[in-house]
């Protein structure tokens, strides 16, 4: 089966998906979406007010910045695969609960295991705790954690996960604007390192 047909699989699954409250509460179900052959991925944690509305992963002001984020480093929407750890908005935007993140990790391991990454970006605490928790790598803040290279497995696929701040957070705080801008050209600059080899 193709990757095109295994995530529309998954993506159809998860617009109908009942298995935890947040189903209740959404008005659209945010599967995901980008390049299916996708040498990055990036995952946040769960969608807001504007992803509910539209059923697409960041496109809200958030959304806007990354695709800035992006274009930096030469790299568009179209050329990586983006979407979050849980699926649907929680209510008012509050954080993920571990049941929901737990009944929503099937539907990303099996978009992780069909675009087969060379690299996950985790955008902000939540994304990057459940995917080192995947890789089992300790985590004890996202501070600590952003702007480094982890070379591990996941699924039993080699990749390099990179954490950094949610983009959100730049919308609130200038030092961690900063900090996005700073971590996005290290990334730029290794992609590069890697295209030279």
């Amino acid at each position: 089966m193709s990757r095109k047909a295994l995530l529309d699989i998954v993506a159809a699954e998860v617009v109908v998906c009942v298995k935890c409250p947040l189903s209740k509460s959404r008005k659209n179900a945010v599967p995901g979406e980008g390049n299916l052959n996708a040498d990055i991925m990036l995952i946040g944690e769960a969608p807001g007010k504007s992803e509910d509305l539209e059923g697409r992963p960041f496109v809200g002001a958030a959304g806007k910045f990354l695709e800035t984020l992006l274009a930096e480093i030469g790299l568009a929407r179209k050329d990586v695969f983006i979407g979050n750890v849980v699926k649907c908005r929680p209510p008012r935007n509050r954080e993920p609960r571990p049941m929901e993140i737990q009944t929503c990790t099937p539907y990303l391991e099996r978009q992780i295991r069909t675009i087969q990454p060379k690299f996950i970006v985790t955008l902000g605490k939540y994304s990057t705790q459940h995917i080192f928790s995947k890789a089992g790598l300790p985590f004890n803040s996202i501070t600590q954690a952003r702007g480094k290279f982890y070379k591990t497995s996941i699924l039993g696929l080699e990749m390099m996960i990179f954490p950094t701040f949610h983009p959100a957070a730049s919308l609130y705080s200038a030092k961690y604007k900063q900090h996005l801008i700073k971590d996005f050209q290290l990334l730029g600059h290794e992609l590069a390192k890697r295209e030279n080899c």
